[in-house]
């Protein structure tokens, strides 16, 4: 069964066919319309003729750098606890022995 998600943008509707589960799709849409929307809002003041298609990057681009950010955080996070399981792996070795 075909499922889709429609999102609004710039008082224009899109409408998508995805493949993951609606909620899940509506979720990650609603999150790009909210960021499109904050990205909006801080450029409409300073200047007049920022594009709809300027915006859209902008968005993009922040969303990329977030899931850089969460991507950096987590391989630190594991490479931490590897070391740590490492350690506490040695320690225990040294000690039954």
């Amino acid at each position: 069964m075909e499922q889709f998600v429609t999102i609004d943008l710039f008082g224009q509707s899109y409408t998508f066919k995805t493949d993951s589960e609606v909620f899940k799709a509506e979720e990650v849409a609603d999150f790009l319309v909210k960021e499109v929307k904050k990205v909006e809002s801080q450029h409409s003041v300073k200047t007049l003729d920022v594009t709809k298609f300027t915006i859209l990057i902008l968005a993009a681009l922040n969303i990329a750098n977030e899931n850089f950010e969460i991507k950096r955080n987590d391989s630190e996070f594991l490479n931490e606890i590897s070391q740590r399981l490492n350690r506490t792996i040695r320690t225990l070795n040294e000690n039954i022995v």
